[in-house]
C-alpha cells in the first residue's frame, strides 16, 4: 500500500469558510430529525435522507466521469457508506425517538475523542502527551456528567445514548478512511457510490415499515433538507476540509454542532437540558480541544 501523507499544518481562508459553514449545516440535522419522525419511521427517514443525496449527487458524479476511479477503491466506498451513512443515520433516527435533539448533538460531540482513539489503527500515529490524555480523560468526565444527570429516562433512554454513540464511532471511522484510502479522487465518486450503497442497504427496511398515508408537508420538507443541505452539501464540505486539514481537525466541527442543535432544541422545540448538561457539554468541548490540538500526525508507511 502507498504511504498515508501527513495532515496539512495549516487552514486556507477558504478551508476556514467551509469549517464554518459545516459547523452550521451539521448542527441542523437533529433538529430536522425530531420533526420527520413525526410521520415516519427510523428506517424510512433515514433512507429517504439517503435517496435525496444520491439523487443530488450520482447524476453530478457521472457527467464529471468521477465514478471510475470508485472502482479501485470499492472496499472503501463500501466501507464508508456503512460507516458514515447506513449505520448513524439508522442510529441516530432510532436513538432520537427517546432522547432530545439537544443531547443527541452532545453526545456526537465526543467524535473528535473517539477519531483520537481510533487514528492509530488507520495509521496516524500521535504521541500521546499530557495535555492530550488530560483531554481524552475530560472528555469522557463530560460524557459521564451528560450522563449521570438524571435527563435520561430507564430503560429506551438508555438505548437511545447507546444508538448516539454507536453512531460517533461510526462519524469517527468515516473522515479516517477519507483521510487513508479516498482524499487524492474526485470526492463526488465516492460519495454517491457510497449514498447509493447505503441506500440499497437500508431500503428494504424503509419499504417494510413506510406510512400508508402520504406524510405531512413539514415531515418531507424535513427530509428534503436532511438530503439536500445535511448530507449532499454537507458531505462535500467534509471531503473537501479533510483533504485540505485533515480528519482530525476536521472532526473538531463537532464543537459548533451541538451548540446549534442544542439552540434549536432548546428554543423551538422546547427540550429542557438543565446545569449538568451544559457543564456536561462545557466538558466533552474543552475535552475534545485539548484531545486534538498540536502538531499533525505523523503518517506509517504500509
Amino acid at each position: 500500500m502507498t504511504s498515508i501523507q501527513n495532515e496539512p499544518t495549516a487552514m486556507s481562508w477558504r478551508s476556514w469558510m467551509a469549517f464554518a459553514a459545516l459547523g452550521v449545516i451539521w448542527g441542523l440535522p437533529y433538529f430536522f430529525i425530531k420533526l420527520a419522525l413525526q410521520g415516519l419511521s427510523p428506517a424510512a427517514l433515514a433512507c429517504g435522507r439517503l435517496l435525496v443525496a444520491t439523487l443530488i449527487l450520482l447524476p453530478i458524479a457521472w457527467r464529471r466521469g468521477a465514478l471510475r476511479a470508485v472502482m479501485d477503491h470499492k472496499p472503501a466506498v463500501l466501507a464508508f457508506a456503512i460507516a458514515e451513512f447506513a449505520i448513524p443515520f439508522s442510529a441516530i433516527c432510532i436513538g432520537e425517538r427517546w432522547i432530545s435533539s439537544a443531547l443527541t448533538g452532545i453526545l456526537i460531540a465526543t467524535v473528535p475523542l473517539t477519531i483520537a482513539l481510533l487514528s492509530r489503527s488507520f495509521g496516524l500515529h500521535e504521541r500521546l502527551g499530557a495535555w492530550r490524555m488530560a483531554g481524552l480523560l475530560l472528555g469522557l468526565v463530560g460524557v459521564a456528567t451528560l450522563l449521570g444527570f438524571g435527563t435520561i429516562s430507564w430503560p429506551l433512554g438508555w438505548v437511545g445514548v447507546g444508538c448516539m454513540l454507536l453512531a460517533v464511532v461510526g462519524y469517527a471511522i468515516g473522515p479516517l478512511i477519507i483521510q487513508r484510502y479516498l482524499r487524492d479522487i474526485d470526492p463526488f465518486g465516492p460519495l454517491a457510490a457510497s449514498l447509493a450503497v447505503a441506500s440499497v442497504v437500508l431500503l428494504p427496511a424503509a419499504l417494510a415499515t413506510f406510512p400508508t398515508q402520504l406524510p405531512a408537508p413539514l415531515v418531507l420538507w424535513s427530509v428534503g433538507v436532511l438530503g439536500a443541505v445535511c448530507t449532499a452539501v454537507a458531505m462535500l464540505l467534509m471531503f473537501y476540509l479533510v483533504s485540505h486539514a485533515g480528519a482530525s481537525r476536521a472532526s473538531v466541527i463537532t464543537y459548533i454542532n451541538p451548540a446549534v442543535a442544542t439552540l434549536l432544541g432548546v428554543t423551538v422545540l422546547h427540550e429542557h437540558l438543565g446545569v449538568g448538561g451544559y457543564t456536561a457539554f462545557a466538558l466533552i468541548l474543552l475535552g475534545s480541544w485539548l484531545a486534538t490540538r498540536g502538531k499533525a500526525p505523523r503518517s506509517e508507511a504500509h
